[in-house]
């Protein structure tokens, strides 16, 4: 029996081998079928008929056709004339012509608006569209999906109804589409899918499918792909995207890790797991990366405040020599970047400063604004301080007042930070008419402006004595924004406890002190000259939004503000403040306070209470001590 069915499969396979060049363009697996039915029938009937006569009772796919003189005509034609005179030119088109001369049409017209508008009220246009709707059903796969593409770009109306049979015609296929086909339709297809209703249900389709088939992805183009035009459409796509972007990263080159980066900033996924992965490959691996490819890397990692040491390093270093080059935007963008990540290169910082300098008379405000505006957070001073913040004021004298009001705030907040404000800006922006819009705002934006206001408000105050006015009103000031309502941090709830226990009693300090100068005081306490706690209601408190108390402070009587700082508190990987916590601590010192400084990298060396007891003790002392050297 074995040698019998040995001897049916031996003559089956010479028959098959015999049939190949005739029966190629038949798909392959309806050609394993037939083999499959013919080796059955074999073996249960000797007589059976040939392989021949199996195929020709078969219904197969209809054969794609050899190439003709018409698909070299289509191919090189450079006109959409010479295209629809092969409509009736006596050329013999099968089933994919038409769909093939249409996708030629717009590959042609593809930036030529005015000319697609023509072409639709052509008749012989109209004639292909309607040979094309008839020929639907016969269109091969990859045919099919770069024809729906082309009818969007040609503009056919959505109402269209053959436009509406290739969306109908891909929805049934889907399931048997390469996974290449949905890429390609989501690449080139999903933007046009969301504008209209029966669109986006194929598209709501398609992202299903893409989902459930991730597993097929094997290169990084398609991952890249599919993570820059449809990721955003479907979270769990997404998700599955970057999971896949995870198994394949060791692929990927320069510029396939730009385009993940810069996908994730778009979309704010500050995917922990990827980003530390992409950050690895990008600091072993010798990649010879571009301008432009740093200053994304750069955008990408600020704009997520993804923090990695080496990483930051490499960009500042490869940047470096890239300066020189750079336009007023690119050196603004950078700059930027850099500020958010809390990174003070400052040979990279220097450079900045230097190459606006070197062409200063062609500088923007915009652009001069905004490395402003990243000195200011990062609290640099350049060592050509004087020519810098002289380009800056030359600006700002003539052009301030005409900027967006919320502008003008952030860049004399700005020069306050760094000690470079004048009268006249001061003037500028706390003038009433200014800040009556943001007082009235309730948006989270607006009162973080007004924030900015008070502290501006606070220099001219602390910092100008010269300075005669205009003031914010005190109204306005107590009803400042507080930090007292944000959720408690576990350095904060220590410091309070520890506190407490230190004075023994609530009267003889306070906690989180809302003060008119826009800042909030961890404690305040108060010593008389022998140093011994006071109690802090009897005696007038002019620094408070609401005073309290009528006493004057004794002979000697010192005050004293806790100041903790926090990890975000400071640039990454230093111990210098942001420029935002300097000025707090300059306004509480010129108030009139000394300040003890809680940093979060000294209270965490602290395990008991006995050592936190003892760290505030010897810290007030040598607040004392310091205060009275002076």
């Amino acid at each position: 029996m074995a040698v019998r069915l040995m001897k049916q499969c031996a003559c089956l396979l010479r028959e098959a081998t015999r049939l190949v060049p005739a029966i190629a363009p038949v798909g392959r697996l309806r050609l394993a079928r037939v083999a499959c039915k013919h080796l059955t029938s074999s073996v249960s009937s000797p007589s059976s008929g040939s392989l021949t006569e199996l195929l020709g009772k078969e219904q197969v796919f209809t054969p794609y056709p050899e190439h003709q003189e018409v698909d070299g005509l289509i191919e090189k034609a450079t006109r959409p004339e010479e295209l629809l005179q092969l409509l009736g030119g006596g050329h013999r088109l099968h089933h994919n012509h038409a769909a093939l001369i249409l996708i030629r049409l717009s590959y042609l017209l593809a930036e030529k608006p005015k000319e697609k508008a023509l072409l639709l009220e052509d008749a012989r246009f109209q004639q292909l569209v309607s040979q094309v709707n008839s020929q639907i059903t016969s269109i091969w796969h990859g045919t099919l999906v770069k024809l729906l593409r082309s009818m969007y770009t040609l503009v056919l109306p959505q109402t269209s109804k053959e436009l509406q049979s290739v969306e109908q015609e891909v929805r049934w296929r889907l399931r048997r589409l390469k996974y290449k086909h949905l890429v390609y339709l989501a690449e080139s297809c999903a933007s046009f899918m969301q504008q209209q209703q029966h669109s986006q249900e194929l598209l709501a389709e398609l992202l299903i499918h893409l989902e459930r088939r991730w597993t097929e992805i094997n290169d990084s183009r398609t991952v890249v792909t599919m993570m820059m035009k449809a990721g955003h459409h479907s979270e769990s796509l997404m998700n599955r995207l970057e999971d896949k972007c995870l198994e394949l990263v060791e692929q990927f080159g320069p510029d396939e890790l730009r385009k993940v980066l810069v996908t994730l900033a778009a979309q704010s996924r500050r995917s922990v797991p990827l980003l530390r992965a992409i950050s690895y490959h990008l600091v072993q691996k010798p990649f010879l990366l571009t301008k432009g490819v740093l200053l994304d890397l750069a955008y990408a990692y600020g704009k997520l405040n993804f923090h990695q040491t080496q990483v930051s390093q490499r960009l500042a270093a490869d940047l470096l020599p890239f300066i020189p080059s750079m336009t007023f935007s690119e050196v603004a963008r950078c700059a930027k970047s850099f500020a958010f990540l809390k990174w003070l290169n400052l040979p990279l910082f220097e450079a900045f400063t230097q190459h606006l300098l070197s062409r200063a008379q062609d500088v923007s405000l915009s652009h001069l604004s905004s490395i402003l505006l990243a000195f200011a957070r990062l609290n640099f001073h350049p060592e050509q301080e004087d020519q810098f913040f002289t380009l800056v004021h030359e600006k700002l004298d003539s052009m301030l007042g005409s900027l967006e009001p919320a502008l003008q705030v952030d860049l004399v907040w700005a020069l306050c930070v760094l000690q470079q404000v004048r009268e006249s800006e001061l003037q500028t922006v706390l003038n009433p008419g200014l800040h009556k819009q943001f007082l009235e705002s309730k948006s989270p934006k607006e009162q973080s402006t007004f924030q900015k206001l008070v502290h501006i408000n606070t220099t001219a105050l602390l910092e100008h004595p010269e300075y005669k006015g205009p003031f914010l009103p005190a109204s306005a000031v107590a009803l400042s924004p507080s930090s007292s309502t944000k959720k408690m941090t576990p350095l904060q709830k220590e410091l309070q406890e520890t506190l407490k226990t230190l004075l023994g009693g609530t009267d003889q300090g306070s906690l989180d002190v809302v003060t008119q100068y826009g800042w909030v005081l961890d404690a305040e306490v108060l010593l008389d000259a022998d140093g011994h706690f006071l109690p802090l209601r009897d005696f007038v408190a002019p620094h408070l939004a609401q005073p309290v108390g009528n006493r004057p402070l004794p002979p000697g009587a010192k005050r004293i503000a806790f100041l903790r700082w926090e990890f975000p508190n400071f640039n990454s990987r230093s111990k210098d403040l942001l420029g935002r916590f300097v000025l707090a601590r300059r306004h509480v010192l010129a108030a009139g306070f000394l300040v003890v400084d809680v940093p979060y990298y000294e209270w965490l060396d602290l395990k008991s209470e006995w050592q936190k007891g003892a760290y505030l003790k010897d810290k007030i002392r040598k607040a004392v001590a310091e205060d009275l050297a002076k």
